[in-house]
């Protein structure tokens, strides 16, 4: 329950006036994630409008969330993986661009390209990470 409608249940006012309330409270909740997604400049929406396809971006969303957290300089100590797909090793994505260190676009592109062409779709390649915990 949220905070709105526990605030709204305890108010004892004319119906009207709750009614009224109610309204606005869902207003502003319902604004929230429309905002959000028009933040235009973030990885998330350059990802999502690349994409297309809400299933395959969600897909795509869970990997890069796991691998990188959508930081698009993300560096694996270890093994040197690189970016939001984690390329290993990184220099492999200068075959999408030679921005391909700081563009999310680029990055983004080689990681789709990637997982079409070793798992068929970035739902399979999804799949495989969570048998896997890597893909």
């Amino acid at each position: 329950m949220t905070a709105a409608v526990c605030v709204l249940r305890r108010i004892a006012t004319p119906k009207k006036a709750l009614a009224g309330a109610a309204v606005a409270a869902g207003s502003l909740l319902a604004a929230g994630p429309a905002q959000a997604a028009t933040t235009g400049s973030s990885a998330q929406a350059i990802a999502q409008k690349m994409i297309g396809d809400s299933a395959q971006y969600q897909c795509f969303s869970k990997i890069v969330e796991h691998e990188s957290g959508w930081d698009v300089n993300a560096t694996n100590a270890s093994s040197g993986a690189y970016g939001l797909v984690q390329a290993l090793p990184a220099a492999k994505m200068a075959s999408a661009g030679s921005d391909w260190k700081t563009n999310p676009a680029t990055q983004i592109e080689w990681g789709l390209d990637y997982m079409k062409d070793r798992y068929g779709s970035a739902c399979d390649a999804w799949t495989f990470w969570q048998a896997n915990g890597w893909y």
